[in-house]
């Protein structure tokens, strides 16, 4: 890398990058057209408008290049562009939390990388620079990650996790990723409806929907569905987690690299790092596996949408394997979420009640069918029935899932049904409680006890327990925080 206070431009390589993520939608494009018939005329027309825009957008690209310029001081880092609008930023350096580089199929094809630098704020703009030479960009990563030698963080390192095959499959549990494939495939149809029309595809399977028995008419698209999804979902997971590594480096950062095809890594500070969550989908759950996740000061609590956030430091995997991540970046022996406190036979009663509240609109709708003659009185009460079980199911399943207790520098705390976490937060790291009680609460005598905090969403909830335990548990995990606000009670 050049001298501290030279500016630099970015790799103009960066513009053929543009222009070929301009052009090659084009093919497939014109190939529909064909397909579905298109004249000449109106394939010249498309052809030669993108052409164009592809030009226009290559130029005004080439001259955002030319104007864009960064430098690494010993203090600061800078980046000025713009061509009629002049803009320039600087982040100092020791604001620095994470150096991040991000390379898609194209920037790989033309040896390049995209540079995120943050400084962990929540709400403040990262610096990006996009397109920077792959030897640069590991070159700036390390340098501004480097810590000055009076540092306190510890200087081991070492590999913590690394991607098993197997360890794939539990993808295939993942809800999110099978309805991320169903979308998918939903908008590829819509895009292609005109051909599909074309060939009669629509008609055909109209046809043989009505021909077939009622029961393969419908078992048989909706096995094709979940099976579809589940394929969907470990494709993509290979592409999102390949090469999956998480490593613990000298400078007190914790690095996961992951990606096939856009190759990615993520870079968090363990100074910011305030805990650890375990977090078990209701799917994932059933098969044994979880995810693991940091609560860190400054992390995005949403994703972009195709990307797992920031915060993963572990992909869906065995139960086993994420609690032994999450205790060797705790640096414990053994992640602390066995041993739970369980809460009191009220937290059961108020938990049932929800989930049978819940069963009842399902059981309306199968009844009134049933009074329209619309459904056999048999199946709907069948309907009803399964309703309220699997509502009062899931309300005993969330009883079950509750538990908390203080564990060395750690506030542990279990919750959940449809996602069950696991949260062991830094009790350093908890500035101030809240105590939440609804009407029904308040006449059952419990209280949901909240340790406010900076990282992660900013809370961690302990719902459920009785008034006076809850009290005494956040008096005994910040000792001293609440004193002011207690007073003594006589047992006379």
């Amino acid at each position: 890398m050049s001298g501290p206070l030279e500016w630099r431009r970015l790799d103009g390589r960066v513009v053929l990058a543009l222009l070929i993520l301009v052009l090659a939608p084009l093919v497939p494009t014109v190939a529909v057209m064909l397909l579905a018939g298109a004249g000449l005329v109106p394939l010249a027309i498309t052809t030669g408008s993108w052409l164009a825009a592809a030009a226009l957008l290559a130029g005004l690209s080439a001259l955002d290049w030319w104007f864009t310029s960064y430098r690494i001081g010993e203090e600061r880092v800078e980046l000025r562009k713009g061509a009629l609008s002049r803009s320039r930023r600087s982040m100092p350096r020791d604001r620095i939390r994470s150096v991040d580089v991000t390379a898609d199929p194209v920037h790989r094809l033309l040896g390049l990388a995209v540079v995120k630098i943050g400084t962990g704020a929540q709400g403040e703009d990262e610096f990006k620079l996009d397109g920077v030479a792959r030897p640069d960009a590991e070159r700036i990563r390390a340098a501004l990650l480097l810590r000055d030698s009076t540092s306190d963080a510890p200087e081991d390192g070492g590999e913590l996790a690394r991607l098993r095959p197997a360890w794939l499959l539990y993808s295939g549990a993942t809800a999110s990723l099978i309805l991320a494939v169903w979308g998918a495939i939903g908008s590829t149809v819509g895009s292609f409806s005109e051909v599909l029309r074309k060939f009669d595809v629509y008609r055909t399977i109209g046809e043989e929907f009505r021909a077939a028995p009622l029961w393969l008419g419908i078992g048989l698209p909706l096995l094709a569905a979940v099976g579809t999804g589940v394929l969907g979902s470990l494709l993509l997971s290979v592409e999102l987690w390949w090469g999956f590594t998480l490593t613990r480096e000298g400078t007190g950062t914790l690095r996961v690299r992951r990606g096939l095809l856009t190759q990615r890594s993520i870079s968090l500070e363990e100074e910011r790092l305030r805990g650890v969550e375990l977090s078990e989908p209701l799917l994932l759950r059933w098969v044994g596996g979880a995810r693991t996740h940091a609560l860190a000061t400054g992390l995005s609590e949403s994703a972009d949408g195709k990307q797992p956030d920031a915060k993963t430091l572990l992909p869906p995997a065995p139960r086993g394997q994420a609690a032994r991540v999450g205790a060797a970046v705790l640096r414990e022996r053994e992640f602390p979420g066995a041993g739970l406190t369980g809460h009191p036979r009220a937290a059961l009663r108020r938990r049932v009640t929800w989930g049978a509240l819940a069963a009842l609109p399902f059981a309306a709708t199968a009844a009134g069918l049933a009074a329209a003659g619309w459904l056999p009185a048999g199946l709907a009460g069948a309907v009803a029935l399964l309703a309220v079980v699997i509502g009062v199911g899931a309300g005993v399943d969330a009883y079950r899932g509750l538990g908390h207790r203080l564990h060395g520098r750690y506030l542990v705390s279990r919750r959940g049904t449809g996602v069950r976490r696991t949260v062991a937060l830094q009790r350093d790291g908890i500035i101030g409680w809240r105590f939440e009680r609804s009407v029904f609460q308040r006449r059952a005598g419990l209280v949901d006890v909240v340790a406010t905090t900076a990282a992660g969403s900013g809370r961690c909830a302990v719902p459920d327990v009785l008034l006076g335990d809850g009290l005494v548990f956040a008096d005994e995990a910040v000792p001293g925080l609440l004193t002011p606000f207690l007073e003594p009670v006589s047992r006379d």
